[in-house]
């Protein structure tokens, strides 16, 4: 199940946090639930996703583009992720998540989530997201000057860099394996 409770707090809370520039980083202060875990008694690989999604929301909601989604009538959306997970987050762990724009091109804009506890890195994704009007993503430029920061066009890392090639090598639709 979405977290909607969660995500109802985040931007509440968003509102009277500090507004962030595309080059800082929003920072949330979380708390594994034990319905955010599997089986296992661990925040299972889905919901990790699933929580980077209110990063991205806080993100959003302070650096102002929540309002001009809103007004726009656009969207989001998520179109390729990779996510490396290095330790459990287990029931009633406090965690910090840090959601960071590292980059964007004409088309798409790449965060960095991760999650922290005690100084250490629990997960981190890269992520390739876009905003969308009518069905089309709509051109990060544009975003930038409804935004007002025309000029916060950061040098893509190599390391995002090569994720973009590696990604574009891979055939779409995908082809079907033997086995």
């Amino acid at each position: 199940m979405y977290p909607l409770i969660r995500l109802i707090d985040v931007m509440v809370r968003a509102r009277r946090r500090p507004p962030l520039t595309p080059s800082e980083s929003s920072v949330l202060r979380m708390t594994v639930w034990p319905w955010d875990c599997d089986t296992f008694g661990e925040v299972n690989n889905g919901r990790h996703l699933t929580l980077f999604d209110l990063g991205r929301f806080d993100y959003g909601a302070r650096t102002g583009l929540m309002k001009v989604l809103k007004k726009k009538k656009w969207g989001l959306v998520v179109a390729g992720s990779t996510i490396r997970y290095r330790r459990r987050l287990t029931p009633f762990q406090r965690y910090t998540m840090h959601t960071h724009l590292v980059a964007r091109d004409d088309k798409w804009f790449y965060f960095v989530q991760s999650t922290e506890h005690k100084g250490v890195i629990c997960s981190s994704a890269l992520l390739r997201t876009g905003v969308t009007s009518k069905g089309r993503v709509v051109q990060t430029q544009d975003v930038a000057v409804e935004l007002g920061y025309t000029d916060w066009k950061p040098t893509i890392p190599a390391w995002v860099q090569g994720w973009i090639d590696s990604d574009a090598q891979r055939p779409w639709p995908p082809e079907e394996v033997e086995l």
